[in-house]
């Protein structure tokens, strides 16, 4: 494991599902006692499902983005350390 990556806490990482599944419970309970059409209804939910399932896929590609350049900037450090020690050696 890497030392420098930080594991959440037990207590953040219950704090972030709890907060999401309480602000989706919210919101539904909202849209089932607007005063509007059973498909207006539809439609608003299948608004928050897929805006919810859109902010996962982009956090996960905000993540993945971020994660391999530090992968790709830690092999390039890697080459240029090795090239330092074989030029030191060299002199």
């Amino acid at each position: 494991m890497n030392p420098t990556i930080q594991p959440h806490s037990g207590a953040w990482v219950t704090f972030t599902y709890a907060s999401f599944a309480g602000s989706a419970f919210l919101v539904g309970i909202g849209v089932f006692f607007l005063p509007i059409d059973l498909w207006m209804k539809g439609y608003l939910t299948m608004g928050i499902v897929m805006l919810i399932q859109t902010c996962v896929t982009m956090t996960k590609t905000v993540r993945d983005n971020y994660e391999s350049s530090k992968f790709v900037n830690r092999i390039e450090d890697a080459k240029a350390e090795r090239l330092l020690m074989e030029v030191s050696k060299a002199a």
